[in-house]
């Protein structure tokens, strides 16, 4: 099969999946740059191969009984070769532990090699997810006492929203690994480039701290959590986040951006920003100064 050819598979695959999930709570392309990429390669036999992976979040929700309580969060990304090789997979759920989501993945990649090598297969995933992965979460649950496992889901399911500084962000490849991350990771806030720099994140606590653990290890003059916010949820699910939520998704926010290199942001339009959503006392935990 030809790169050609490759490509065309990939760019009707996510046509397929578009059309038949047309919701961005089930299907979202994380890096948009990425299919526009793909697609001008495919139009144009003068292109140069694509230099970044096709990457989108496939959510799922199993058809059990509490189906409202799990939802399973797939992490795909395509290689330029796939469908020749397989795709990239990550599956995970706020009532996997960690051991439970390795043994998910591992036992998935298997399906695939045995079942999909060679051909178009994200709905094939999809469908084996749905159908097998709540027993990952039983398998632990059954071996319980009756009440253990609401102390379990208790202490897996923190929402937590981090607030952290950076003396400046600039480089493109940081910022782009910063919405990047958290998509992957179902986080969402904002990212303030420029001088100071400014990330808001909330969601999961697990997923949070795997966003930070991350983040700090890039180079940074200096970065820090400047505020954190943590909300048990005993036991609730992924409509008790949603609940909790301040934002919608984590997007890069410019506010009037001046200065001799263009990279102070207007600090009077981001604490209108903050004061919008409910979260204008944080402007001066940041700032030391009241917001106006």
């Amino acid at each position: 099969m030809t790169n050609q050819e490759e490509a065309e598979i990939q760019i009707s695959e996510l046509d397929l999946l578009s059309s038949m999930f047309p919701y961005e709570d089930e299907f979202i392309v994380t890096d948009q740059l990425a299919v526009a990429e793909l697609k001008h390669y495919v139009e144009n036999e003068s292109a140069e191969m694509p230099s970044s992976k096709v990457q989108f979040i496939l959510n799922v929700k199993p058809e059990i009984s509490n189906a409202s309580m799990v939802e399973f969060s797939m992490a795909c990304a395509l290689p330029l070769k796939y469908p020749t090789v397989l795709p990239e997979i990550t599956v995970r759920s706020s009532l996997l532990s960690r051991s439970q989501q390795i043994h998910l993945n591992s036992d998935l990649k298997t399906y695939l090699m045995q079942n999909c090598s060679g051909e178009p297969c994200m709905l094939s995933a999809r469908e084996w997810v749905k159908d097998h992965a709540a027993a990952y979460i039983d398998k632990e649950l059954s071996s319980s006492s009756v009440t253990t496992p609401n102390a379990v889901q208790s202490e897996d399911i923190t929402f937590t929203r981090l607030w952290i500084y950076s003396h400046h962000i600039y480089n493109k490849q940081k910022r782009k690994n910063i919405i990047d991350w958290a998509k992957e990771l179902s986080l969402s806030g904002f990212c303030m480039p420029g001088k100071p720099g400014v990330v808001c994140v909330e969601g999961l606590q697990t997923s949070c701290e795997e966003f930070w653990s991350r983040v700090k290890r890039l180079t940074w003059k200096r970065i820090l959590i400047r505020h954190r916010e943590d909300v048990s949820l005993e036991g609730g699910g992924h409509a008790d986040i949603q609940k909790h939520r301040k934002f919608s998704t984590l997007e890069e926010k410019c506010f009037d951006a001046h200065g001799a290199r263009g990279n102070h942001m207007d600090l009077g339009q981001l604490y209108h920003f903050l004061e919008e959503k409910g979260c204008a006392d944080i402007f001066q935990m940041y700032f030391g100064v009241e917001g106006h």
